[in-house]
């Protein structure tokens, strides 16, 4: 089983620097909880640690995600996935490390850098595991945070629906196609945390494909709460034979030291 970013949340839509410095460096905790099955999955919990840090001239970003899943035969394995990005707040170049275990051991590993030309052109990506390989990225394609940024910009402009090619260095065959649905764009909402409590927040939903596969049904998909500066909450992480619900139980800002 591979777990995509999950929070990666993310064409042809500019990607402004000053739009990208809004996003917030930060720390948030992840509780999981299993939220239905269609299949040999009867139990599910665990936990998702993300961290933004602000490295000046671009995002550091790490997520780990832990679960045990219990199958029908009572058996508990246990899930670790493990996943590190630099991405430039220009958009234009990034650096990935992802690795998988079950139980131990390695089931799925990518490390590489990738990189794109300006103006919504096309790029490439350089993967030193898990064989060192070259792949072509789309025009149009865009990095993680600069994913988020798009969809809130384009939530903020009322638009419900986007199609865009994202490469998140979480599968060894390069860019995905993602389809996303924006749920429109709220007013500030009670929040359990003081920073969130003043910024207005969309929903989203995202469905990622394989590029050019002819499946209707997606790899993988995520829903979420998104605030205005790209924290995420509410979590819902459809793997395909089960789903798993995520809600935020910690979380900090962390100082911009540039």
């Amino acid at each position: 089983m591979r777990f995509p970013a999950a929070l990666a949340a993310i064409i042809l839509l500019a990607c402004p620097a000053a739009q990208a410095a809004d996003m917030a460096a930060h720390r948030a905790l992840y509780q999981l909880k299993l939220g239905g099955s269609r299949g040999d999955v009867t139990a599910a919990s665990g936990t998702m640690g993300y961290e933004v840090v602000d490295s000046c001239d671009g995002w550091a970003v790490r997520q780990r995600l832990q679960m045990t899943v219990t199958n029908q035969d009572g058996q508990d394995i246990q899930m670790v996935s493990d996943y590190a990005t630099w991405e430039a707040k220009n958009g234009l170049s990034f650096r990935f490390h992802m690795k998988q275990t079950t139980e131990g051991a390695v089931t799925s590993q990518t490390d590489g850098e990738a990189s794109l030309n300006g103006n919504g052109g096309p790029g490439e990506a350089h993967y030193t595991a898990p064989k060192e390989t070259t792949a072509a990225l789309p025009p149009g394609t865009l990095f993680p945070m600069a994913h988020t940024v798009a969809i809130l910009a384009a939530a903020k402009e009322g638009k419900k629906f986007l199609g865009l090619p994202l490469f998140d260095g979480t599968s060894e065959n390069g860019a995905q196609d993602s389809s996303i649905a924006i749920l429109g764009w709220h007013e500030p909402a009670p929040a359990p945390y003081k920073a969130l409590a003043p910024l207005p927040f969309t929903r989203v939903h995202i469905a990622f494909f394989e590029r050019g596969a002819t499946a209707p049904t997606p790899d993988y998909e995520v829903g979420m709460k998104y605030w205005d500066n790209g924290v995420a909450d509410d979590l819902r992480m459809d793997f395909g034979d089960f789903v798993m619900n995520g809600k935020m139980s910690e979380f900090s800002p962390t100082p911009h030291h540039c």
